[in-house]
């Protein structure tokens, strides 16, 4: 009976470890959009015109990552504390003797429903990363040819 439980609680310990890993790699995303806005809050009040709407526009473009990150950060958390209860609920049963396989499936549905919600919240703050770091045209000089 114990190995039984061991066994199907692999899959979310699995599960458990991808998302402890896609979390280490969020915080030090986190971390580096942190110190980009640092750097342009201390610049913020040294530029003025078309070079401060720039600057602004690049801190707008950082809170809203950090707020994305956030999210996906306390998702990815919940899930990660779901799984954990799932394991729980395996061991709970196994030992009780109780039937507490839908308890356990459910948790484990709605932890994985709990991680697609943080990978699209991830998702969305690549995009943002993506958009406010597009070279505008006139520095590719795209009418050279080189």
């Amino acid at each position: 009976m114990i190995a039984e439980t061991i066994q199907l609680s692999l899959t979310p310990v699995f599960v458990l470890v991808a998302i402890s890993s896609i979390l280490n790699f969020l915080t030090t995303r986190l971390g580096r959009v942190v110190d980009r806005s640092r750097h342009l809050r201390d610049r913020h009040g040294e530029t003025e015109g078309p070079e401060h709407d720039l600057l602004v526009s690049e801190i707008r473009s950082l809170a809203r990552r950090i707020e994305l990150v956030n999210r996906a950060m306390l998702l990815l958390v919940l899930s990660g504390l779901t799984i954990g209860s799932t394991v729980v609920i395996l061991f709970v049963g196994g030992f009780s003797g109780n039937n507490l396989d839908q308890l356990a499936a459910g948790a484990f549905i709605v932890a994985i429903v709990l991680m697609l919600i943080g990978l699209i919240m991830f998702l969305l703050e690549t995009r943002e990363a993506s958009a406010s770091l597009r070279i505008p045209e006139t520095y590719l000089e795209l009418d050279r040819k080189l």
